[in-house]
């Protein structure tokens, strides 16, 4: 029986699903997970999902058709839907948020009923040149021997066959146009005489954006007698668990345990999601796994144009084991991606705040959907990190995840020795150079002296945090945002971290008129500027931010870095994590006081993740690595806990904090920011929503506050925090804070309100 009705998700912040009638020449290609085409109120047409076709009768009167059929297939299977809808009920955002975050925009074209809309993917096409007719080994003869009084054509055909191997009982190949250009040495005017006399045919085909790989498909490498211990604690907890968390030393070889499991689905015929925290990581990696797996592996993440999101899209949606992708190696958005039949998810440094995404919606955990992506494809998860999250370990220290551990690093090298540089006292013995204490200087003295590598790590980019007056204090601060410039010292500008506001760099003070003007604190670009000094002969290269805009630009760095061609590497956190480099002996963290002093109940727990991280890249093959850690603290409890590489005892302390003070994992966190132009109305707005939660949840509501950046882009932010018991109804809870919040949008003026709901912000 046909349906008569498609509920269908549109890309757009609007909670709930719109619902359109079916003409009856539809009726046979409308489906769950095809695109459609329809009209949204008088002017605007738009490109949605079905999700549901049926034939209840929706209860409002005017129902507008569906326009049109995109696709003759699917675009997205029924578990993407399903996981669509759990991302949209767990992360309280609309369905067409979560579809915009996970289709690629060029699929979904939209505009006003008055202008046609054109597909925004046009697939990529090339001329390619072949033999016109399948000819016999006597007529090629033949038409050879006619050629032989004009040379230029007759190399362009005896190329051709050359380079295809062609003869009368193999198909005709065609060949890329350029490619036989080049191979011949020839100009393409000659085509037009070989076509025209039909003994050479031009036809063009779609080709595409995607690098492939060779098939490499290098055998697997021995494991060690401890990676064996962990690869088989993980296969046997994988019997009774779906999710095990692997806690390995940095170095320890994490990573050559997943492509043992890897290698065990794609035998299985599965497929396997490989997430990373951050595109740099994404570079290495791909080069170890492509000599394993060669083309059926693909990467996925921001840095690829939407034309070729799409192909990456059809080519994990393809099911043919020859050319679609098996194994996925990419960042958060990749779990987005179609997979029809996955065996493995690895989440590696699963700890990492980069799979937080903060803005805009959905505001998603990519470890916490993937896990719940896994079990829609009765699939295994393995987390993997050398300094597990609190809610991990915790997990698994109460076996709702199984656990393995690898204790020492590969090879049996050493970890890295540990030096604590204490800055106070060295300012005050006047002893400091620039940022450097005499610990760090000497240590990377050494290393260059021994031909070796360098990593210097702060995490604030830019020169200077901001510019103050010496006579009055006057700090430039950004015209929309309620924090300090940031001056960039390449560009001669200050800039707004927060909204890109960018402004000249004042010749005198705004407020005393005072023409000295002094830089405070240190960024990346400012170290760069002074080790340049204090090292002159060094090469110097910078990552972060700034840096690595471009498309290849970490593959530069990194590649740079590996062929020894940079001998000091300065970056923010992007360095900090699961890079490998072999020469790299000497690790510099110069301001772990400003990672620790920040109002956040996880500040000390990433301090540690981070400096832990930081520390692993050194000495990872046969030298012993040294770590400097500059503080004006050393007696700190964070920071000795790093020297004795201590995790446990770290996560006892924060736990015991955490449960004391009721942060997760002993609750669930909901933070709701409330946003407006004028500071009274917010007030006004965040009091009623507060005092109506505060009216269902108690005490359990905090707020509202202004935050530490109370105003971005001209919008003053008041944020409420609810903390929720672990044991209590969390859909309940959600639906609560939906209705509390719906009353207040219902508030007379309410409309320029801007609400944002984040779902564990942390």
């Amino acid at each position: 029986m046909p349906y008569s009705f498609a509920d269908i998700i549109l890309p757009l912040a609007v909670r709930g699903r719109f619902t359109y009638s079916i003409p009856e020449h539809l009726s046979q290609s409308v489906l769950p997970g095809v695109r459609v085409r329809v009209q949204l109120g008088n002017r605007k047409i738009y490109s949605g999902i079905i999700c549901r076709v049926h034939n209840n009768t929706p209860g409002f009167k005017n129902i507008r058709p569906v326009m049109e059929v995109l696709d003759p297939v699917p675009l997205v299977n029924e578990r993407q839907l399903d996981h669509w809808q759990w991302i949209s009920d767990y992360y309280m955002c609309s369905e067409g948020e979560v579809m915009k975050a996970a289709v690629p925009a060029a699929l979904f074209p939209s505009g006003e009923t008055s202008t046609p809309l054109t597909e925004k993917y046009k697939p990529r096409k090339e001329t390619f040149i072949e033999l016109a007719a399948k000819f016999s080994d006597i007529e090629l003869n033949e038409i050879l021997d006619k050629l032989a009084r004009s040379p230029g054509q007759f190399k362009i055909l005896t190329a051709y066959l050359h380079l295809t191997g062609y003869n009368s009982d193999s198909d005709i190949i065609p060949l890329r146009k350029s490619l036989l250009l080049k191979e011949s040495g020839s100009s393409a005017g000659i085509f037009k005489p070989l076509i025209k006399k039909r003994i050479l045919a031009a036809v063009n085909l779609e080709v595409g954006r995607l690098k492939d790989y060779g098939n490499m498909n290098e055998p697997l490498r021995q494991l060690s007698d401890s990676q064996r211990v962990a690869f088989n604690s993980i296969c046997n907890s994988f019997k009774e668990k779906d999710i095990v968390l692997l806690h390995g030393v940095t170095s320890s070889g994490k990573t050559e345990i997943y492509i043992h499991l890897i290698e065990e689905q794609l035998k299985q015929g599965r497929q396997v999601l490989y997430m990373l925290p951050e595109i740099a990581l994404t570079t290495q990696i791909i080069l170890r796994l492509q000599k394993h797996f060669g083309p059926v592996t693909g990467i996925y993440h921001s840095r690829f144009n939407e034309q070729e999101r799409v192909e990456i899209w059809n080519r994990v949606a393809d099911k043919n084991p020859d050319t679609g992708y098996r194994l996925i190696l990419g960042v958060r958005s990749s779990l987005f991606l179609p997979f029809s039949n996955l065996g493995l998810v690895i989440i590696d440094e699963e700890h990492d705040t980069s799979y937080k995404q903060h803005d805009p919606a959905p505001r998603y955990h990519a470890r916490d959907s993937a896990i719940m992506l896994a079990a829609l494809h009765k699939a295994k998860t393995l987390l993997g990190s050398a300094s597990p999250s609190i809610e991990s370990y915790n997990n698994a220290v109460n076996g709702k995840y199984g656990y393995a551990e690898l204790k020492e690093r590969y090879g049996l090298i050493k970890l890295p020795e540990i030096i604590i540089a204490n800055t106070r006292e060295a300012y005050r013995k006047k002893l400091m150079v620039s940022h450097f204490t005499p610990e760090l200087l000497e240590a990377v003295d050494r290393a260059l002296g021994r031909n070796e590598q360098v990593i210097l790590f702060q995490n604030r980019r830019g020169f200077s945090p901001y510019i103050e007056c010496p006579e009055c204090g006057w700090i430039p601060v950004c015209i929309q945002c309620a924090v300090n410039l940031t001056y960039h010292k390449t560009l001669n500008r200050l800039v707004c971290h927060y909204c890109g506001y960018t402004s000249p760099v004042p010749s005198k003070c705004d407020g005393c008129s005072y023409p000295g003007l002094a830089t405070r604190g240190f960024g990346t670009e400012k170290i760069e500027d002074e080790i340049k000094i204090v090292f002159p002969d060094a090469r110097v290269a910078r990552m972060d931010q700034d840096t690595t805009r471009t498309r290849n630009s970490f593959n530069r760095i990194i590649q740079a870095f590996e062929e020894h061609r940079t001998d000091i590497l300065i970056g923010t956190q992007m360095i900090s994590k699961g890079l490998d480099f072999e020469n790299l002996t000497v690790v510099g963290i110069l301001n772990a006081d400003n990672l620790m002093n920040f109002p956040d109940f996880r500040a000390h727990e990433r301090s540690y993740q981070l400096m832990e991280q930081v520390s692993g890249r050194a000495g990872r093959r046969q030298k012993q690595g040294k770590v400097v850690i500059q503080t004006s603290d050393p007696a700190n409890k964070i920071i000795r806990l790093v020297l004795l590489h201590d995790y446990l005892t770290m996560f006892r302390l924060q736990a015991e904090e955490r449960k004391n003070f009721y942060y997760p994992p002993f609750s669930r966190l909901i933070r709701i920011s409330i946003k407006h132009k004028d500071k009274a109305l917010l007030n006004k707005y965040a009091d009623i929503l507060g005092n109506d939660l505060k009216a269902t949840f108690g005490r359990r509501v905090l707020g509202p506050e202004f935050p530490i950046i109370s105003r971005i882009q001209l919008w003053y932010i008041k944020t409420i925090l609810l903390k929720i018991e672990k044991e209590k109804p969390a859909a309940k809870a959600r639906q609560m804070i939906l209705e509390s919040i719906d009353r207040l949008e219902k508030e007379k003026g309410a409309t320029s309100l801007r609400i944002a709901i984040d779902v564990d912000p942390y």
